[in-house]
């Protein structure tokens, strides 16, 4: 891929944090400055926490302490800070931003309303309050389960306050998942409502709640929203309607814990667990450092401006949207319900209506928008856009020009991070100030020392291999939560003192970097190396197809043969367009090789994806191989599997 998607203007150059950080330092350009943060990790990450005003109640000592090893460094020694503080006291304390917009809550019924900083700490006061009172103190383990409403954000920032462990869980999780989690973590209390709306409809999560509570014996007491305003069962002794937990506490205040830079803050569950669930811990003061640093210098959020990430609290991406909007003086949007309910322009309204800054989305998410067309954000008013964002998965080219052109008129940048949950968030991304080829992560995210390495260990270009970073960072987990054996044998037994993340890069000549999915699901063709998603890119591009899914499949004679699975309202099997699968077979050979030549191509009504809108590859290929998919608790629609069952045995 050689085509720029984006070349900064003096605008975006001269208003950029990131600039403001570069000038600071006499850095003349973002290749250097990646250059020095990734050599002096130590200098670049004080330097972050000056330049972005972060507040130590006791200053640090040391940045950076690696005597346990690499894979137990910590950060900022001695200090002595509270996340909550940061982004949310500070701004309340302050006459001039007290009364700016902090949190912004819409459904999809149309209701919205929105908190100011003020508000804010008044509201998370109540229920700390009510924890402290609950018998919830520093080191306690609680969960959130709730839906995208401000109160999983003020009940994520009351249990912080208090030093004690914050849960995210995801709202669409069943029973099984969300008690396994309870259990691994040992939640005392969890906070839950009686539903959520999905597609004008009502979804209930108290029985869900209720059913996951009754595995887990260390859960004392639910608290629950009344966000529906149905009737739920409740369970005398141990459940409380939210309005009562807190109602005792009216304009209480509740300072905020004296925290070490390494107490925990968070155990965040990465997605498609199966067995014991792997939480990766993160620290009050690694999370808000590297969180607010990507927010800044990356999506350049500014104080007073509006951030909105189309995700859910329990995916990474809902706490670095709360972390980083508010460590940075913004407001952060959560949206309730379907992104195109009741019609394809719901997110395009949104964007409107609040005047957002800061769009971020999957790739996943766009494609199933695209088909559309573009009258849907053509109605809408989108000029408050200054940055879209994605995360996720890679992109196709087609979706990723699209989403430009609609959304940003083809004057705003794509900001494409990768990272992860237990990454805390990212080690790839461009930066506004920069030029950026499409589908490109431009390249390591600051005071990130990423590399791709071969099978061996060595350093390579111009080929896929393994994303590695060689240093610490402040967001780095701490572990697996109870399981530091497994923690050292996923990350860090392949390559000596070097974490390897799972996923397939490549640099290009210009020094752009890609990702071609994840290393476990790559395709090895007789001895050749394929990323599904290479095949999918190919796949959308033709114009009867809105998305795919490429999976590898046992094959006794290549080692491993390329199954394609598709949607594609333009031929979906009815007769209309009867040699799709044989053109798209054609297709793929031409572009990426006959050897790469799909041994099976399907047509789909749908694939299964998640809440978040990531398409589940690894599901599709057990059913394509006959195994059991595993928990699909995570899935927005797990009955495409049966679907694709159906038309496998067709």
């Amino acid at each position: 891929m050689t085509e720029l998607a984006w070349e900064p203007t003096a605008d975006y150059v001269e208003r950029a944090n990131v600039t403001r950080l570069m000038r600071a330092h006499g850095i003349g350009s973002i290749a250097e400055l990646r250059r020095r943060a990734a050599e002096d990790i130590e200098w670049y990450w004080d330097a972050a926490v000056r330049d972005l005003g972060l507040e130590f109640a006791i200053p640090y000592e040391r940045v950076l302490d690696t005597s346990k090893g690499i894979p137990w460094a910590t950060w900022f020694t001695g200090g002595r800070v509270n996340l909550v503080h940061n982004c949310v006291d500070r701004w309340a304390d302050r006459d001039e931003t007290r009364e700016r917009v902090a949190l912004i809550g819409e459904s999809e019924t149309g209701e919205s309303r929105s908190l100011t900083f003020g508000e804010l700490r008044s509201e998370v006061d109540r229920v700390a309050a009510g924890l402290t009172e609950a018998g919830i103190g520093i080191g306690d383990a609680v969960a959130v389960f709730m839906p995208m409403v401000p109160e999983a954000v003020i009940a994520a920032y009351a249990i912080a306050k208090l030093g004690a462990v914050y849960l995210p869980i995801f709202s669409g999780f069943a029973p099984s998942a969300v008690a396994a989690r309870l259990n691994d973590a040992k939640v005392k209390l969890v906070f839950t409502a009686d539903g959520t709306w999905r597609r004008g409809s009502q979804g209930l999560m108290k029985d869900c709640a209720d059913e996951a509570a009754a595995e887990a014996p260390s859960v004392e007491r639910l608290v629950v929203l009344s966000n529906l305003g149905v009737e739920v069962p409740m369970t005398a002794g141990r459940d409380v309607w939210w309005h009562d937990f807190v109602a005792p506490y009216e304009g209480a205040r509740v300072e905020c814990a004296d925290t070490a830079a390494e107490d925990v803050f968070m155990v965040a569950y990465t997605s498609g667990t199966t067995g014991r669930p792997k939480g990766a811990v993160h620290v009050h003061g690694g999370f808000l450092v590297k969180i607010a640093s990507e927010c800044a210098y990356q999506t350049d959020i500014h104080p007073g401006e509006v951030f909105f990430w189309f995700t859910d609290m329990g995916w990474i991406m809902g706490p670095l949207s709360m972390v980083g909007s508010h460590a940075n003086g913004a407001a952060m949007v959560m949206y309730e319900g379907a992104p195109d309910h009741p019609d394809p322009s719901r997110l395009w309204a949104s964007v409107e209506r609040h005047r957002v800054t800061m769009l971020g989305v999957s790739p996943t998410l766009i494609r199933a928008l695209k088909p559309n067309g573009d009258e849907w954000p053509g109605r809408h008013d989108l000029s408050s856009l200054r940055i879209l964002g994605s995360t996720g998965e890679p992109w196709n080219p087609e979706p990723y020009r699209w989403l430009q052109r609609v959304a940003g008129g083809g004057r705003v940048p794509i900001i494409n991070l990768s990272g992860g949950t237990e990454v805390g968030a990212c080690f790839l991304s461009p930066f506004p100030v920069e030029p950026i080829k499409v589908c490109s992560l431009g390249g390591a995210s600051l005071g990130m020392d990423v590399d791709v390495f071969d099978a061996d260990g060595n350093s390579v270009r111009r080929e896929v291999g393994e994303l590695v970073c060689k240093q610490p960072w402040p967001g780095m987990t701490r572990g697996i939560w109870g399981d530091p054996d497994r923690y050292i044998e996923t990350y860090w037994s392949t390559y000596e003192g070097v974490w390897r993340h799972g996923d397939w890069a490549r640099v290009d000549e210009d020094g752009q970097w890609f990702l071609l999915g994840r290393s476990d699901d790559t395709i090895n063709v007789a001895g050749k190396r394929l990323g599904p998603a290479e095949v999918e890119s190919v796949l959308v591009g033709h114009p009867a197809v809105t998305e795919a899914a490429v999976v590898g499949v046992p094959d006794e004679t290549k080692g491993e043969a390329v199954w394609c699975f598709v949607v594609a309202p333009g031929g979906d099997g009815d007769g209309s367009k009867p040699n799709l699968a044989g053109e798209l077979s054609q297709l793929v050979a031409s572009e990426l090789g006959r050897p790469f030549k799909p041994s099976r191509v399907v047509v789909v009504d749908a694939l299964p994806k998640t809440r978040s809108a990531k398409i589940l590859r690894r599901a599709v290929r057990a059913v394509a191989v006959g195994e059991d998919p595993g928990d699909m608790s995570s899935a927005e629609n797990p009955q495409a599997l049966d679907a694709i069952r159906a038309a496998l045995s067709a």
